[in-house]
């Protein structure tokens, strides 16, 4: 069902869990072969006379609009820049070293020059003064590398997606020079990216990627002159990748709010595009943000900001509040996703949000996590409970960066030290989980949520369920971790540890009897913390923040031998005073 489908559906439909529910994985593996060999197939054609050849033309020098950036940017990156340092989650080269020929850098900071999205926070830091020659510098930088050649690099077409905005955008600082040849180079250069997203954006694979690029062909069409022809031809593209992209109650089937967040904010900029031509910004479009929308704002804690999903970093409340502001639309939160998979259980200032479903079963670049049945928990702005976070985009290590994708990294129950659903060398996924089972209900002023998932039947003859309730004041978390002999396998009981990852800022002490601890929040109320059948150990832990700094934490475990006729683990959230 598409999210078109469920726009006449009535509420409770939407936001429902129906008793037994089974979410299922499909079980791909990534990408196929006959994709891997489209996508280098793809790229080849890039390089070839023909292509080059196309690209060629009437080339339209001027601009038909310049619309408004809806993204604020960062202030502090942009200082940066104009100290002569690009930055970017704690890595930083210096612009006088910056050669977009060997860009030796992180995935994400290359992406982030390349996408031109420093342009946005250049802009906060100064006046037009100031800036204009920085961004005419880097421009110059980047046209001497890629304006003349067709490279994968500087050419995929989810960048030249994001950079019909931006360059256009931020027109008045990249064409501020007087050397015609310059703005010449910049324009034509802009309608070659247009003519080559024309023919590249129905070949992306669907996501994220070819959301972004048909979005620039649209956006192209509507701010490029002669581009108009273009336009009818890009709303019926981007009306089919959104299609393919979203599942039924918003969310994007790569499972990761990261990348929930940036298809929200390319609406966004497109809908800016559209306003700024004075046109009304398809239905089709505006229906898919109903959806996105409250499906983003699902999976943010009580600060506001992203919880820490399938390599995500915990974006700032800020960030969320601009990006939902710029697609017009006010929503509340998705509570009950079924498909999007992420459960929202909130009361009083108590918020949690629980991944109930199996992992994504398409590829991610930032590689998916094994995380089903994890949660996260906050208080107020207080985050207390997490998952260690993600590495995607980051220079941490790749061992590191493994290890923040395992089960063990995240808030929940792991069987022999082993991950729920595997972990390929490649980034994929591969066996573990396939179904889920989710029932939520309310009873008595407390909402309780209970899930199972299969991962460790094959190995292990072990069904893993989670019960969860939260009180009606949201100063009491009451769960159940329990093991149960499932499958045709006989189980012979497995080693266990049940994992809490504490937030940044949390101290935690243990009781005299090993079965509690104290836990102190910095700036809020503290929280009591008890089990029973089994004791309790306190590790420590890490924590990946908002510029993908490494915070040294703790993490509470319970830990010990599950009987092959199951074991029943309790234990108990309480907000003292």
């Amino acid at each position: 069902m598409t999210v078109a489908e469920r726009i006449d559906m009535p509420e409770e439909s939407r936001d429902g869990i129906d008793k037994g529910r089974r979410l299922i994985r499909l079980d791909d593996g990534g990408l196929s072969l006959s994709e891997r060999l489209a996508t280098r197939f793809r790229h080849m054609v890039w390089r070839t006379p023909l292509h080059r050849l196309r690209l060629r033309g009437k080339f339209p020098l001027k601009l038909v609009a310049v619309p408004d950036d809806p993204i604020h940017g960062d202030r502090t990156r942009g200082a940066s820049l104009l100290e002569g340092r690009a930055l970017f989650h704690g890595q930083e080269i210096a612009l006088a070293d910056l050669d977009f020929a060997t860009l030796n850098v992180s995935a994400g900071l290359a992406d982030y020059l390349q996408s031109f999205e420093w342009l946005r926070d250049l802009a906060s830091a100064g006046s037009r003064e100031e800036i204009a020659p920085i961004a005419e510098k880097l421009m110059r930088n980047w046209l001497e590398t890629h304006g003349g050649k067709v490279a994968e690099a500087g050419w995929r077409p989810e960048m030249w997606g994001q950079r019909i905005f931006l360059w256009t955008s931020y027109a008045p600082l990249i064409l501020s020079s007087n050397d015609l040849v310059y703005r010449s180079a910049v324009l034509n250069t802009l309608a070659r990216g247009a003519r080559h997203l024309d023919r590249a954006a129905s070949k992306e694979s669907p996501g994220l990627t070819q959301v972004r690029a048909w979005a620039g062909v649209i956006g192209a069409g509507l701010l490029v002159q002669g581009g108009e022809p273009r336009v009818a031809r890009g709303e019926a593209g981007l009306e089919r990748a959104l299609s393919q992209a979203l599942t039924a109650d918003g969310g994007i089937n790569c499972r990761s709010p990261v990348a929930q967040l940036a298809l929200v904010e390319t609406l966004g900029m497109l809908r800016a595009a559209y306003d700024s031509r004075r046109m009304e910004f398809p239905a089709t479009f505006d229906s898919a943000l109903s959806f996105a929308v409250p499906a983003l704002l699902g999976v943010t804690l009580g600060d506001g900001g992203l919880s820490s999903w399938q390599g995500g970093a915990p974006i700032p409340g800020r960030r969320i509040a601009a990006s939902v502001e710029a697609t017009g639309h006010r929503a509340l939160p998705l509570r009950k996703a079924r498909d999007w998979g992420y459960q929202r259980m909130a009361a009083g200032d108590t918020v949690l949000v629980v991944d109930a479903a199996p992992p994504p079963s398409m590829r991610l670049e930032t590689g998916g996590c094994a995380s089903t049945l994890a949660f996260e928990m906050s208080h107020g702005p207080h985050r207390i409970v997490v998952n260690c976070g993600g590495a995607g985009g980051t220079a941490l290590p790749k061992s590191f960066a493994d290890g923040l994708r395992t089960t063990a990294a995240h808030s929940t129950l792991t069987v022999a030290d082993s991950n729920s659903t595997a972990l390929n060398p490649d980034g994929s996924l591969g066996r573990g989980v396939v179904e889920v089972e989710l029932n939520r209900r309310e009873r008595n002023g407390i909402a309780r949520l209970e899930a199972s998932h299969d991962g460790y039947v094959q190995r292990f003859g072990l069904v893993h369920k989670r019960q969860l309730g939260l009180s009606e004041d949201g100063d009491e978390l009451r769960g159940e971790d329990v093991l149960l002999p499932g499958g045709r396998h006989k189980s012979n009981g497995a080693a266990f540890a049940i994992r809490f990852h504490l937030g940044a800022g949390v101290d935690v002490s243990p009781t005299a009897d090993n079965m509690g601890a104290l836990l102190r929040v910095e700036g809020g109320p503290a929280w009591h913390f008890r089990c029973r059948g089994t004791g309790l150990m306190i590790d420590d832990s890490v924590w990946v923040d908002e510029k993908s700094r490494l915070c040294e934490t703790k993490q509470l475990v319970l830990a010990g031998e599950a009987a092959p006729g199951g074991t029943t683990i309790g234990w108990l959230f309480r907000r003292a005073g």
